[in-house]
Parts: structure tokens; sequence; C-alpha cells
């Protein structure tokens, strides 16, 4: 594991001892994390390195994940597509389902600290455990800027109560009276997910599931789920392919608080109807795989038709990779249209975007090496660290005296 120290061939000294500075002035705190799954999802991967940088500054900070059963979390998966703008019917009894989850886990959780962070709908409710002296924090990951009314009024009784909330984008927020915050997610340069690998690693990763290197590889890694529209990118994939020769790979898992995942990736294989120039891979957790096959791809694609931040487009802009994406969620914050790479708003527009790439391989070279240096200069791990820092500092002194 990284030390902090590690980063600063990467983003320079300054910024690290800035860090530094900041960690110093919470010293004493108490801060604890909490989520819905330990593994999937960009949650709790950012969690997972977050967490060990902020120990080695002498944070006292603690990670819980509630605990739930497959209805609770087909409930929870419905909240989720529902505050994205889907039209979800979600029943009074099953409310009660997250209501009573909810419930159970505050009498199984330790909410001993000074700043309790709750991330996404899943634990929102567990704001009915706050102490008189802590400050509590919703952070949002998804795109609330369409959700379906009664869902969010039903969520939103519950995050009145809280200190404040955290938005990866201005157009994500709705209006609350209370203090919020933009602290868009972030990728780190040195795990095993975005690491420089050598070319023997990623021929092993190809040679494994079976992926022949001989004509470009058009690669989309995400969730089966259906607001990542896999089943759209098979459909791009087939109008190019009258045109250029080129293989596509799809590879991704389940998360734990995701029951729909299975049945998307059945969809998918249908989807793909046995076209041998079409690799399906159901992945168990690997970050060096991923990385590998980002790698070994001419172009990667983010087809999605809600996102939230969409932290797979920024892995790909890291590794100077030419990204075609929708123009969704967090995504345009990433790609500037024809400068980091190219946005699209359907499947035949995704098409058009890949034949554009494939055609013209020095304008696509020119679009990965825009994107790394976007992605340098916002979505580094140091940079979302002081973020988060100085958003605790926030909550202990008043609101005229320190912003982010």
């Amino acid at each position: 594991m990284a030390n902090l120290n590690d980063y600063q061939n990467i983003v320079g000294s300054a910024i690290i001892e800035d860090i530094k500075l900041l960690a110093e002035r919470l010293k004493g705190k108490r801060i604890l994390m909490i989520n819905s799954t330990a593994v999937g999802g960009g949650v709790a991967e950012i969690l997972n390195r977050m967490l060990p940088l902020l120990k080695e500054l002498e944070i006292d900070i603690r990670w819980e994940v509630i605990k739930g059963g497959e209805q609770f979390f087909d409930i929870t998966k419905k909240i989720h597509n529902a505050l994205h703008g889907k039209d979800v019917e979600i029943g009074s009894q099953e409310l009660e389902v997250y209501l009573e989850t909810n419930k159970a886990n505050i009498q199984d959780i330790d909410f001993s600290a000074d700043v309790v962070f709750i991330h996404d709908p899943q634990p929102a409710a567990l704001i009915e455990a706050r102490g008189d002296v802590q400050r509590w924090i919703w952070r949002c990951h998804i795109d609330l800027s369409q959700p379906q009314k009664d869902v969010w009024n039903f969520l939103k009784k519950f995050i009145l109560k809280y200190d404040a909330t955290v938005f990866s984008a201005p157009s994500f927020s709705q209006k609350l009276p209370l203090r919020q915050f933009l602290i868009p997610p972030s990728i780190d340069p040195l795990s095993e997910k975005n690491k420089p690998l050598p070319q023997e690693v990623i021929d092993k990763v190809l040679e494994k599931y079976q992926i022949p290197d001989d004509k470009p590889i058009i690669t989309q890694i995400s969730r089966f789920d259906r607001l990542k529209d896999p089943v759209g990118v098979i459909q791009a994939y087939k109008m190019v392919k009258r045109y250029n020769d080129c293989r596509l790979v799809l590879a991704g898992g389940t998360a734990s608080d995701d029951p729909e995942g299975q049945i998307v990736y059945e969809e998918v294989k249908a989807a793909a109807d046995s076209d041998p120039d079409i690799h399906i891979i159901l992945m168990p957790h690997n970050d060096l795989e991923v990385n590998a096959l980002q790698r070994a791809s001419a172009i990667i694609v983010q087809k999605s038709i809600r996102e939230g931040f969409g932290l797979t487009v920024t892995e790909a802009l890291w590794k100077a990779k030419p990204v075609v994406a929708c123009a969704v969620g967090g995504i345009p914050l990433q790609i500037k249209h024809k400068y980091s790479g190219l946005l699209c708003h359907s499947i035949e527009g995704a098409a058009f975007a890949i034949k554009q790439l494939l055609n013209n391989p020095e304008y696509a070279q020119t679009l990965g090496r825009n994107g790394r240096e976007h992605v340098k200069n916002n979505f580094l791990l140091t940079r979302h660290l002081r973020d988060y820092l100085l958003l605790f500092l926030s909550l202990f002194y008043d609101r005229d005296v320190i912003y982010l």
C-alpha cells in the first residue's frame, strides 16, 4: 500500500505538505464512514484507498458497512433508480422494510464519533441515531437533478436532519436549507487498477480471457447494470463492425447491494448472440485485470443512460485512452467534447464516435493525452483527500471563517 509521500512525484510536494498541515488541525477528532458495501462500486473503492492514508495522517477514522437482506437491497436498488429519474413503483411496505433495516443497523453500529459521514441513500435513515454534539454529513454519489418526486420527498425527510451534504457536481444537487459542498470523486494513480503495467502482464490477462489482440479492442468496464446500457454498447459495436473490424469486451462484476446484476449479465449474453468477437467477462473483483484490459484497449466506452460520476471514465483518461461516453451525470466534467474525449447522446452517436477514432489514430492519441492531463489536475486521490479534510474542518468552525 502506498504512503502519502509516494504521491509527490505525481502531484508535487506542496500538495502533500498542505494535506499534512490540514490533518494536524483534525487531531483528536473521530470520523466514522458508513456505506452499503465493502467491495464493488466506486464508493467502496475510494474508501479502501483513502482510509489508510487518513490513518497514516493520524486521523482517528473507522468504516462501517450496513447489513441488510436481499429484500432490502432490492428496495434500495429501486430507490437508487428512482433518484436517477427512472419511473419506479415503490410501495409503502417496501419503504417500511427500508426503515426497519436502518433501525436494526442503528442497534448494531457504534456511532461514537465527532463526524458521521453517510454515503448514499441506503444508510441515510441512520441519522435517527445522531447525538447532540455530533456532525453528520450525507454524501450523495447519485445525480439527483431529476429524481422521482415521491421517492425524493421520502428520503428528504432524513436529509434535512444532516448538518451538510456533499455532491459530485453542481447539477446533481437539490435545493436544501443546509450547507452543500461540491467534491468530485477521484482515482488513486498508485492503485493496482491505475498503476503502469508491463506488457507481459497485459498479455497474460488477454490470454487468460482468450482475447486475441489481432484487431482493435473496444472496451466497456462497468457493473452489469441497465443504467450502464451494456446492450446498447453491443448495438453500437454491431454498427461499427460493418465498416471497421474490431473486438468488443464487456467486463464487470456485480456489487453486493445490486441484486439485478446477474439478470442483466444474462441479457447481455443473449444480445451478443454468440458473436466470437464479443467477449463478455463476469469478473471477480480484480483491479489488476481491469487495469490490463483498459491498457490493452484501443478505445474505452462508457455508454451510461444515467451516471453518478463515472470513475471508469477517469481511469481510462488517466491511462491516456480515447474515451467515447454519453453526456450524462459527471461525465461532461471529465470530457470536454473533442478535446479530452468524445461525448455522445445515442447508440448511433456512440457508433459514429468509435468509427471516427478507429479511422484517425493520431486524433485518438491526442484526445488521450489531453484526458490524462485533465485527470491529473482535477481527479486524483490527493485532491479528494484535501477536500475531505477541509470539509471536516469546516464543520467545527463558523461558516464565515472557513470555506471550501
